[in-house]
């Protein structure tokens, strides 16, 4: 575990689960597939989920130009949060009672990605951090281009937290009558379905049929 890039991404509480590593940083990022980004508007503070792009030093967002949330992060203080949750922990006591996760936290000032060749780079990033999908889809236009805000969050200031294994008990509990233990959460894709107006011929896209679970049939 390194240091924390600044005292406002120092974990306090829990601080046990924190993890400071550019690697466990974005492996985080790599996995999940929303974030939670907050920033102080005019009209008070918001928070909303967004899909998300990254390097090893920036994290991507975007949205219409028309966004106010968006144009309230511009130049301005930002917060992103990615939390993929891997398990409910079920304690002998309610007061224990947690969950098995993995999460990050980036903090900095979020600017507006001008740079064309950046903004189809951020764009491209964004759209295939899932699933690679943008060498399989139409190139966005000008007008769609025009429409699109794009900002840049430094991964300067970024601290994961990550929790996993069994309910952490009082000694006093732990000879008691009741259940604890840990019920796993995982998250699947199904199988992909076409368009009820697709036109014929058009064959589905390789990276989104790898997607789909393996056929249960021998």
């Amino acid at each position: 575990m390194t240091e924390p890039a600044s005292d406002r991404v120092k974990m306090r509480r829990g601080a046990n689960r924190a993890d400071y590593t550019q690697d466990s940083i974005r492996a985080v990022l790599d996995a999940g597939m929303v974030a939670h980004v907050g920033v102080s508007t005019d009209d008070g503070p918001i928070v909303l989920p967004m899909i998300y792009g990254r390097t090893d030093e920036v994290l991507y967002l975007h949205g219409a130009v028309a966004n106010a949330m968006l144009r309230g992060g511009t130049n301005a203080e930002m917060c992103a949060t990615v939390t993929i949750v891997d398990g409910l922990v079920v304690a002998r006591t309610p007061f224990h009672n947690s969950m098995n996760y993995r999460s990050v936290v980036v903090r900095g000032l979020a600017t507006k990605v001008t740079d064309p060749d950046e903004r189809l780079v951020a764009l491209k990033l964004m759209t295939d951090h899932i699933v690679e999908l943008w060498d399989n889809q139409r190139p966005p236009s000008e007008i769609d281009l025009k429409k699109t805000l794009v900002l840049s969050l430094p991964l300067t200031e970024a601290s994961a937290k990550i929790r996993g294994g069994d309910p952490i008990d009082e000694p006093e509990d732990l000879a008691g009558p009741h259940w604890a233990g840990v019920v796993p959460l995982e998250t699947r894709w199904q199988t992909p379905y076409s368009a009820s107006d697709l036109a014929s011929g058009v064959d589905m896209p390789a990276p989104v049929r790898a997607l789909a679970p393996p056929d249960p049939t021998p």
